[in-house]
């Protein structure tokens, strides 16, 4: 029991602080939708179809870029302390130039909204919260890419700290450039993406100087002083990383796909739409953040050679990441008549979001479950057969039995927006039963002894 205590205390002391980072990191997206609600239907409605399209590119962006966090892990669970610099800065070359591939595809999306039939009524409104948008993607890329090492560290706080000024920074940001002040132009829903820019590059700005400032770092510090460029390892964390940017590129995209499939239904419909799936996305930090922490503690068990501290640390992982997905499902269920009010005052888009979300409370356990399992898998730098698991559960089950139910009579009679969230209770729970089976057989395999990948190895 005293084993058990110890790491649960120990992954609840990474996970807390992540949690606080990523809640306030998502709470910018709560922020957006609120103020741009306040404008108007259309204005919501702009926001709604643009993050369908930039937050699945950015948290691809996040999984790619999260191959850094086991490897590093590793490397400072077997004190290889020397390589961990050098693999750090193949983290930064890697971010900034998915940061700038980023910016670039969000700046060519005019053509895909116009065959997505996306209403000619939003389309200024979304293309200009894209472009105002595009300009932050290679900041927040390095962002992460600087957080994957810091949380290597166990050295979590920075992550809560500098996620907290981000988003006091984008409140004031979102009413100057929505509504025009200080001689600056009323932006409408478009400011928030300009804001949000601002909000990347700040929190970038702030985590580099942090890490340059702080004795914690000290060991094994992240610093240009003397560049390296390393294809093999950067090559190395690119295979590793892309199966789980894939992954959950894969997940995210099946909202992205049915907000712009909804999108001709109407304004409200994709406002409602919206709704639940925002407050739904900040429910989710509460898992996410315990996987990210499951991560580093099994990468940092398989760097020590401990096969009792891995499965250990998986027993803890899992326990703590199912439980929180039945509190979240019960509280989704007992408050989804009051969440749609803080959005709006639209009756119709109240009652939609409110219906949605009784299905968002019965996926819950199996979203928090198959998480858990990928975050575990990614500290045994397991990547390949995950993707593929997510993208046979989320494209092969959940997106097909959505659209049967939400747009066609074949089953039942069309369902509307509701279909395709039972669709995602089917592809989740898919999900959760591949990923589970693919952790256990992996704990039953003999842990080699401190091994390491000859691609990210080099001489000392």
């Amino acid at each position: 029991m005293s084993a058990h205590r110890h790491e649960l205390r120990a992954q609840l002391l990474l996970a807390l602080p992540i949690l606080g980072g990523q809640l306030a990191q998502t709470a910018n997206g709560f922020v957006d939708t609120m103020m741009a609600g306040r404008v108007s239907a259309a204005d919501l409605a702009a926001v709604a179809v643009g993050a369908s399209i930039w937050v699945p590119l950015f948290l691809f962006m996040t999984g790619v870029l999260m191959s850094a966090t086991p490897i590093l892990s590793r490397h400072l669970g077997g004190k290889a302390y020397h390589r961990v610099n050098p693999l750090a800065q193949q983290g930064l070359w890697l971010a900034l130039g998915l940061g700038l591939v980023s910016a670039l595809i969000l700046r060519s999306m005019g053509p895909v909204l116009h065959w997505m039939d996306v209403d000619p009524t939003l389309l200024p409104k979304v293309q200009g919260y894209l472009h105002g948008l595009s300009w932050g993607m290679p900041g927040a890329a390095l962002l992460l890419a600087m957080r994957s090492y810091t949380e290597a560290m166990n050295h979590t706080r920075p992550v809560l700290w500098v996620s907290v000024i981000g988003l006091l920074i984008n409140v004031p940001a979102n009413y100057v450039l929505i509504h025009g002040k200080f001689g600056l132009p009323a932006l409408g829903g478009a400011g928030c993406g300009w804001a949000t820019s601002l909000v990347m590059w700040s929190m970038a700005l702030m985590m580099a100087f942090y890490i340059r400032r702080h004795p914690v770092y000290r060991p094994a510090r992240l610093t240009l002083r003397q560049r390296h460029l390393e294809l093999a390892s950067m090559g190395y964390m690119l295979r590793l990383g892309l199966p789980v940017g894939l992954s959950i590129f894969f997940e995210v995209s099946i909202f992205a796909v049915i907000a712009l499939l909804i999108s001709s239904l109407g304004p409200e419909v994709v406002a409602g739409h919206q709704i639940a799936l925002n407050f739904t996305s900040l429910i989710f930090m509460l898992p996410l953040s315990f996987a990210l922490a499951a991560t580093v503690r099994v990468g940092h068990a398989r760097g020590r050679g401990d096969a009792a501290g891995l499965h250990l640390a998986v027993r803890c992982a899992m326990l703590m990441i199912a439980t929180i997905g039945v509190a979240a499902g019960l509280l989704l269920m007992a408050l989804r008549g009051w969440v749609p009010h803080i959005y709006t005052d639209n009756a119709e888009v109240i009652a939609l979001a409110a219906h949605l979300l009784l299905f968002a409370g019965l996926y819950q356990v199996s979203d928090a479950i198959q998480v858990s399992a990928s975050g575990c898998l990614r500290g045994f730098e397991d990547t390949a057969w995950p993707m593929l698991m997510t993208l046979l559960a989320y494209w092969g089950v959940g997106l097909p039995v959505g659209y049967l139910l939400a747009l066609t009579d074949l089953w039942v009679p069309a369902m509307g927006p509701a279909g395709f969230w039972i669709g995602l209770l089917a592809g989740l729970t898919a999900a959760a039963a591949l990923l589970s089976l693919r952790l256990r057989w992996r704990l039953r395999q003999p842990l080699p002894e401190r091994s390491r990948p000859v691609e990210v190895e080099r001489a000392a």
